[in-house]
């Protein structure tokens, strides 16, 4: 099939502010898009008809790359340990971890105990292969042992919409109990007698508006509601603070938080609220002791601060500062142990870890050496304990798991991703350079290129970014890179505003009325480039998944001289009409990141004049290769589907278009670790078809 598909025309016209926009592909989006979430089967033939269409012709343009692109799946397969394993945390006589089992796509769970200094035989508490057995899309949203390590409280997603199922898994017996809920998100907490469990419901347009509370053995029916979230803008979650002792619900949209605790040992009190939700306030909260310590951005601390408080009292009015505010330094995590606390902090666009003695009120950080690197703190069960787990990777260094000692500092290696068919760190170079934006505000960009690369600017250049929600993009290191890399690539990261990567003052600058700077840096980022002679005008790709799929949407209409291709992942491209539909998931949380235009002519006027969609004109494009989901409740599937159409009635090239669209999996596509990087080997066909390369 070498003709693309073409899509019949049915104008709608949309008015408000007394503006108009037409919509000729609106007949995409199914009317009973939540029964489709549910139940793909039900989904409108003539739609279905459409996007099987194009998923035929993508196979046949591509058809010439299949061994191509078969090779590459081998090769990214052949840089996976098949039967790797996490490292083991401890948690009272178990240690905990999951592993892969050879040629399996999902985690099994497993703990072992300790008999006379000896690890005991292992035991599987729940294995994923088994589970998926018959199933199209399969994945474990949460997995929780109770407290008193007889029973396992699990989530499943077998559609990819990300409706979940919650099982109890009796540990002793390896029976089901018959609680079974239906409909959850998947956060899970249990009360400290390991007889209840707190979970999280989705309502019909699929959004977690209430935490619930179940009794093992009782009607799931009847379940108490804990909390109602009446504000469709704000989400909920629920978890347990680091201590154990209490169980936490958030309520949140992405710039303000409210928080409300249970004690762990009295599930059925009402949930306590922390600090009523102030417009654009966040904040976390642990406790130790008699005290919380809680992360907050309150009182202009743009960058955040830690203050604390006792328990009695949780009034604003009663926190007290234990690290200031210091701008340009944003604190974006904080863990607390029974002795120490740890916070996770970045400067200049660099992570950091510190740690503070909280019994003689001393800190240290520890040190790290290369230009550009990602850390990350890795959670565990013990909270009474000097021992920190950390990660650390670069763009050439393969992830490393770390357990420090925060009394000694001694670091001790517990595990490096082990690459089977070998990898040498020093046939790359990884660099960090700035470039200027069109407002002279200063970009970072990430590098990864194999050692000897010439700077002729013959190299094609692919640039990644995301710009949204406050994201920062780590420089971490991605085995799958490797096959551009070693093809001659130069892979780049731009850190553009949108994301935090040099505070919270880089977000800011790039969301509502400022969105256009996430745009105008990343194509800044790409001149940069062509200036410092990594590549050539028109030599470059650019690739973006989610809200990074409408920034090369919104790029691939500013400046499509500039490139070569663009891959947009499951793309946030129909900006302005998702926004208008308040029925959506994500519309009412979204609207402090791009403005509201059902309630603002100012912020219609400005997401109308960046919608991708929206502003795709009759000039000529590079090639594009898009994909969608259709579970997907983040990014529906008809965003991308409706831009295709429109780019292949005006645009004036020849160029590849193409679209794919997983019709058994949602916004983070396949489920399998091996079927997913069948996904990532198309990409990756796709850019090496349009570079001609082999």
């Amino acid at each position: 099939m070498l003709t693309p598909p073409e899509a019949p025309k049915r104008p709608e016209t949309h008015r408000l502010h007394d503006r108009q926009r037409n919509d000729d592909y609106g007949w995409m989006k199914d009317p009973d898009w939540q029964k489709v979430m549910r139940t793909p089967e039900v989904l409108d033939p003539e739609i279905r008809k459409y996007l099987e269409a194009n998923n035929a012709y993508t196979e046949s343009v591509l058809a010439p790359q299949k061994a191509m692109i078969d090779g590459l799946f081998d090769e990214m397969k052949g840089r996976i340990k098949e039967d790797d394993s996490s490292v083991p945390s401890p948690d009272g006589p178990f240690d905990y971890y999951h592993r892969y089992e050879q040629g399996g796509q999902h985690p099994v769970f497993c703990r072992r105990t300790y008999v006379d200094g000896e690890t005991a035989e292992e035991e599987i508490v729940l294995n994923g292969n088994v589970l998926a057995e018959g199933t199209s899309f399969f994945r474990i949203a949460a997995c929780r042992q109770s407290p008193d390590h007889r029973l396992l409280a699990y989530a499943v997603d077998t559609s990819g919409s990300e409706y979940t199922t919650i099982r109890i898994k009796d540990l002793e017996s390896g029976e089901l109990l018959a609680d079974e809920i239906g409909s959850a998100q998947g956060d899970l907490a249990w009360s400290a007698d390991s007889s209840t469990i707190f979970y999280t419901i989705l309502d019909d347009n699929h959004r977690p508006c209430e935490v619930r509370r179940h009794r093992l053995g009782e009607d799931t029916t009847k379940d108490a509601l804990v909390y109602n979230e009446e504000d469709p803008g704000f989400f909920v979650g629920v978890g347990k603070t680091e201590s154990g002792r209490f169980v936490a619900i958030s309520s949140h949209d992405h710039t303000t938080s409210e928080i409300r605790l249970v004690p762990a040992d009295a599930p059925d009190e009402e949930a306590r609220l922390i600090a009523a939700r102030q417009t654009d306030v966040e904040y976390d909260v642990a406790d130790h002791g008699e005290r919380l310590y809680i992360l907050t951005n309150i009182e202009g601390a743009e960058d955040f601060k830690i203050v604390t408080c006792p328990l009695e009292d949780t009034a604003p009015a009663s926190w007290q500062d234990l690290v200031a505010h210091e701008p340009g330094r944003l604190i974006k995590h904080i863990r607390l142990f029974a002795d120490y606390m740890v916070r996770l902090e970045t400067v200049q666009g660099l992570p950091r870890i510190v740690i503070t003695d909280l019994t003689r009120s001393e800190e240290h950080a520890i040190a790290f050496d290369e230009q550009a690197y990602d850390l990350g703190m890795q959670s565990g069960y013990l909270f009474d304990t000097t021992s920190l787990r950390f990660s650390y990777s670069s763009m050439t260094t393969p992830p490393r798991v770390y357990d420090y000692d925060m009394a000694t500092r001694e670091r001790v290696l517990r595990k490096e991703q082990e690459i089977p068919s070998g990898h040498n760190p020093d046939d790359y170079v990884t660099a960090r350079i700035t470039v200027p934006s069109y407002d002279g505000a200063a970009v970072p960009v990430s590098l990864l290129y194999r050692k000897g690369l010439k700077r002729d600017a013959a190299a094609p250049l692919l640039l990644y970014g995301y710009g949204s929600y406050g994201h920062s993009m780590p420089a971490s290191f991605s085995t799958n890179r490797l096959s551009l890399v070693d093809r001659g690539f130069v892979y780049a990261i731009a850190h553009i505003r949108g994301g935090m990567d040099k505070g919270y003052h880089w977000y800011s600058d790039g969301k509502l009325l400022a969105k256009k700077n996430t745009f105008l840096d990343f194509v800044a980022a790409a001149e940069g480039l062509i200036e410092a002679g990594y590549t050539r005008k028109g030599q470059i790709a650019i690739h973006g998944g989610s809200a990074g799929g409408m920034l090369v949407g919104a790029v691939a209409n500013m400046r499509p001289d500039l490139l070569k291709a663009v891959v947009g992942e499951v793309p946030f491209v129909d900006v302005l009409n998702t926004m208008c539909d308040d029925s959506l998931p994500l519309t009412p949380p979204e609207w402090p990141e791009w403005g509201n235009p059902l309630a603002e002519a100012t912020a219609y006027d400005y997401i109308a004049s960046y919608s991708p969609y929206d502003n795709v004109s009759a000039q000529d494009y590079p090639h594009i290769l898009a994909t969608a989901g259709l579970t997907d409740p983040r990014v529906t599937y008809w965003e991308p589907a409706k831009w295709v159409a429109r780019l292949r009635e005006l645009k004036t090239d020849k160029n590849l278009l193409l679209l794919r669209t997983n019709m058994d999996a949602g916004h983070a596509g396949a489920s399998g670790r091996f079927d997913r990087l069948k996904e990532v080997a198309l990409v990756y066909g796709f850019l090496l078809r349009v570079y001609e390369l082999d």
